[in-house]
């Protein structure tokens, strides 16, 4: 069951299986229609998003479906999930947390431009070795954004 959810970031697109959400991304992307387990995990995800945007909301707690990934992309994005609200971490830090070599950045750098769940399952919070911005599926201005968020409502609770 797709949706589209407009924010104040744009649209977003949204999917679910009867098992948890399978897509948040900013554009679309077929699936099969799961039925009325998915709309519930829908709408809890619509919920979370614009709480999220909106700065009450730290930690989402809609369930994530990542069953038709690849098991090592799976790894990679359950490590990921480990970065909280306002922080952030180098492709290097996450090889390793995930167990690889720092050198094998680029390893993760691909299971991130594969997170079929963006937002929820964090990838704006990876940053390059040095601090800078770095590719998002979303746009670089809305990396930002996100990070800016956080960085700003990290002082209200």
């Amino acid at each position: 069951m797709s949706v589209v959810h407009d924010t104040t970031i744009g649209p977003l697109h949204l999917d679910a299986s009867a098992r948890g959400l399978t897509l948040l991304g900013f554009s679309p992307v077929e699936g099969p229609d799961a039925g009325a387990d998915a709309t519930r995990v829908l709408d809890l995800a619509r919920r979370e998003i614009d709480a999220y945007l909106d700065g009450t909301l730290r930690e989402f707690t809609v369930p994530v479906d990542l069953s038709g990934h690849p098991a090592w992309d799976r790894r990679v994005l359950e490590q990921l999930r480990s970065v909280g609200y306002g922080e952030t971490t180098s492709y290097g830090e996450l090889a390793a947390a995930t167990g690889l070599a720092p050198g094998e950045a680029r390893r993760v750098g691909g299971a991130m431009s594969r997170n079929p769940v963006a937002i929820v399952v964090p990838c704006h919070r990876v940053v390059g070795a040095d601090g800078s911005l770095t590719g998002y599926a979303g746009g670089l201005e809305r990396k930002r954004t996100l990070l800016d968020l956080e960085a700003r409502d990290r002082t209200l609770f």
